[in-house]
């Protein structure tokens, strides 16, 4: 497949020329491009050394990620940051990068997928980030104990919980990543219950004083769901071979 009609099936389909203001160091799309051939897809929530190399290992020509090649803002090609570049083109790798966009897709975005995965009935949005509804909520019928449950289950280790919320829960909402400055938006929203990646220490006391169960179940595991949903959309779509490459954070 032809790189170019790749990524215009993509900008298309995360609808980046819809989207309002994401944070500037996301640059949402291709980011670095290849010899113009696409042949294997890999996913990753990070583009870092590791998973440049794991691209290469694996003999994919592009790689799809979260979080892109400038989240640390400007800096000088040299170190970790040349070797990054240097890795992708030695390897004739294309980088494609999604953040906010990835994160509201309805389909393919991390909200929709974990809250699918978890058995949450998505209802509407709350929250705001640069400007644009962040979060979904919606309806679960269960108790702390079962969302934590299928949180291990789902994302392979168990969630820090601030249970702070009753015990039965009602409407739950979701923001991947790190969301924990959001949980005075989700009890402004009616919700009992908030599931995101991670959070300051002082969000423990909005959960505290705002009566809300909070879950923290890591910022890298909640944010590998989208990514995977992408790559294994367009595998389908184009017949495309795809592998996720795991490097975990453990944060």
């Amino acid at each position: 497949m032809r790189l170019d009609a790749l990524v215009s099936y993509l900008d298309e389909y995360l609808r980046l020329a819809e989207e309002v203001a994401d944070a500037p160091e996301a640059l949402n799309g291709l980011q670095v491009a290849n010899a113009g051939e696409i042949t294997k897809l890999a996913a990753a929530v990070d583009v870092c050394e590791a998973t440049v190399r794991l691209a290469a290992v694996q003999r994919a020509d592009c790689l799809l990620v979260h979080h892109g090649l400038f989240w640390g803002g400007l800096r000088p090609l040299s170190g970790p940051a040349y070797r990054r570049v240097a890795g992708l083109i030695k390897g004739n790798i294309a980088l494609y990068s999604a953040h906010l966009p990835l994160d509201r897709h309805p389909k393919v975005g991390n909200n929709h997928v974990l809250a699918g995965l978890l058995g949450i009935r998505v209802r509407g949005e709350f929250g705001s980030y640069h400007g644009a509804p962040i979060g979904v909520w919606g309806e679960y019928a269960g108790k702390r104990d079962d969302l934590s449950w299928s949180l291990t289950k789902t994302l392979g280790a168990a969630p820090r919980l601030l249970p702070f919320g009753p015990e039965r829960l009602q409407r739950v909402g979701i923001v991947t990543g790190a969301g924990g400055s959001m949980i005075s938006q989700a009890a402004a929203a009616g919700l009992d219950s908030y599931v995101t990646g991670e959070g300051q220490h002082w969000t423990f006391f909005d959960a505290e004083e705002l009566g809300v169960n909070v879950f923290y179940a890591g910022h890298y595991a909640t944010e590998t769901v989208g990514v995977k949903a992408l790559a294994e959309h367009i595998s389908k779509k184009f017949d495309i071979p795809w592998v996720f490459l795991d490097h975990p954070t453990g944060l």
